[in-house]
């Protein structure tokens, strides 16, 4: 291991994966190693054995819930947007080809004490149950605006300066209700609290038609899920470092990281050898003295043995719980595949709640979540502490990623991806996507 490489990467999850994925690509030798046995980190996709012996009251499943390798649950949930920003990363790495979709049957958001389907286009607001009459009429009006938005010309900017009128501007235009910003907002738009509706109304408006545009690929829903589980995204990656040179260590501890005399990183030290590069890059857990706390998710993994209600007995699903209407600071989000995905014993469903946690009783928040859910088997929590770099990695060649937020998409963690390229390439990824490297064989 005593050798020089371009870069190093510690911890497979999904975000570093990627990230050692699109370096090899760029031509860099890069190291990647993890002091797991197993792809994914935080974001690994477990058995049904691993789950119980690592969250369950009991170290052994039930015999009703099936084989053990028939089960592969994600410890972090997540969808995939259709036309965002991971699924370009994908075609610009290749790896589509290691890679099987399905489409997420339905996104819906809670209005009161019922979940509603989400509309997002003139059409499904004119038929939608979240508005009364008039509201629909309203709702359709700023939804065609969108549909015709484009940001190379100003004339389909309606008489607005997105870059400088803010997004409650926009809708107070559009006379829109309270109730109807709140599922545009958080179930369209994906924020995660209402701070954007006095921030430029540019970027909400381009987070809205990504969503359509998403819709219009499938029509159910904007998001799609791989089958088999998200730990089949990191090892895709690793396949496609591997093709272009990359090494990867599994089981591989890391005892420290080596600094010059001018506190710039030199290399990663590992029973008794140093890999040497030019800078290093891994999750938070990696670097305790150089992240700072953020806060809290909460995360329950609930197991069951039929659809969520009154979402027209879907196979898979998103559902939000915007903040105001379960009087929180922020959203809860629920997740939903199944044995459809090749995630679940047939005729089984995971559903996985998780919201930012606000109070010292974690698990009380999810409560509202759980009473949208039905008859639950069983249910395993997770609560893990969220930390962010203090520095940007520019002064010693250290750069480090978030930690996953609670969100139920993978829009905020393929931010993270390209700000991590830019902060160490110093230019974004571009995201064309490129030809595929022949795979020589032997």
């Amino acid at each position: 291991m005593d050798e020089q490489y371009d870069a190093i990467v510690l911890g497979t999850g999904l975000v570093e994966c990627i990230l050692s994925g699109v370096l090899s690509v760029a031509g860099l030798k890069v190291l990647h190693m993890d002091r797991n046995g197993y792809y994914g980190g935080e974001s690994a996709s477990l058995n049904l054995q691993q789950l119980y012996e690592q969250y369950g009251a009991s170290p052994n499943p039930p015999e009703a819930f099936g084989p053990s390798r028939n089960w592969n649950i994600d410890l972090i949930p997540k969808f995939i947007m259709a036309t965002g920003i991971l699924v370009k990363i994908l075609l610009h790495a290749g790896v589509t080809k290691y890679l099987e979709f399905k489409c997420v049957e339905g996104s819906y958001v809670l209005k009161g004490n019922k979940i509603e389907k989400v509309p997002a286009t003139d059409k499904e607001a004119l038929s939608s149950d979240l508005m009364g009459f008039f509201e629909k009429r309203a709702c359709k009006n700023f939804l065609v605006f969108v549909q015709n938005f484009e940001e190379s010309n100003p004339k389909t900017y309606s008489g607005f300066d997105l870059k400088k009128d803010t997004m409650r501007k926009v809708f107070a235009y559009y006379k829109l209700e309270d109730n109807t910003i709140d599922f545009i907002g958080h179930s369209i738009a994906l924020h995660q609290d209402d701070s954007y509706l006095d921030e430029l109304a540019l970027p909400t408006i381009k987070r809205i038609r990504l969503y359509m545009e998403s819709l219009m690929c499938y029509g159910k829903s904007p998001y799609i899920y791989p089958l088999y589980g998200l730990a089949e995204l990191p090892q895709a990656f690793a396949r496609l470092a591997a093709i272009y040179g990359g090494t990867y260590m599994l089981n591989k501890p890391v005892d420290g990281i080596e600094y010059d005399a001018n506190g710039r990183f030199v290399g990663v030290r590992s029973e008794g050898e140093i890999a040497r590069a030019k800078f290093v890059a891994g999750d938070p857990s990696y670097f305790p003295d150089k992240v700072k706390k953020t806060g809290q998710v909460v995360r329950a993994i609930c197991i069951l043995n039929q659809p969520v209600p009154n979402t027209n007995k879907a196979d898979s699903c998103q559902i939000i719980l915007p903040q105001k209407q379960v009087g929180r600071k922020s959203d809860i989000y629920i997740g939903v595949v199944s044995f459809s995905h090749h995630v679940a014993h047939q005729g089984h469903y995971i559903a996985i709640c998780s919201t930012t946690v606000e109070t010292d009783n974690p698990k009380a928040e999810l409560e509202p979540a759980f009473k949208l859910l039905g008859n639950i088997l069983e249910k395993f929590w997770i609560i893990k502490d969220t930390y962010e770099p203090v520095k940007d990695g520019s002064s010693d060649g250290v750069f480090i990623s978030k930690s996953y937020d609670a969100t139920s998409h993978f829009e905020s963690a393929s931010l993270d991806i390209l700000d991590l390229y830019k902060r160490i390439r110093g230019e974004d990824l571009d995201l064309t996507p490129k030809k595929e490297k022949a795979e020589t064989e032997g």
